[in-house]
């Protein structure tokens, strides 16, 4: 399997800026997207950004303008840029990889363990 570790959540004050981390245990023979997910306290986790292996970006609703997602192949990273940031962007931010294991075709999909970003007023 892999292990995804999140890192750079923290507290900004509203309008600040943070970017946060997430780093592979390992290379992923193929990987189809790595995503940045948010649930917000008593809400859903949702979508807020995906980047593809070839590199295209998607960004949702909730913090679109304000987000900017890249990746590192070779150390096996995917980065969220976060601007403005605002007190409803307050949550936990979890990182998600999708792809397969090996040439077989064994897929995966793995979670990390999650990152809080607070955003005070």
């Amino acid at each position: 399997q892999v292990s995804l570790v999140e890192s750079g959540g923290g507290s900004v004050q509203a309008g600040g800026a943070l970017t946060l981390s997430c780093t592979a245990s390992r290379a992923i023979f193929s990987l189809n997207a790595m995503d940045w997910y948010r649930q917000g306290p008593g809400k859903q986790r949702e979508l807020v950004a995906r980047i593809t292996s070839s590199g295209t970006t998607d960004y949702g609703d909730p913090l679109k303008g304000r987000l900017t997602i890249s990746k590192d192949n070779a150390n096996h990273a995917v980065y969220l840029r976060m601007s403005d940031l605002q007190p409803e962007d307050t949550g936990v931010y979890y990182c998600n990889a999708k792809g397969f294991l090996n040439p077989y075709g064994t897929p995966f999909s793995s979670w990390g363990q999650g990152i809080q970003v607070t955003v005070s007023s």
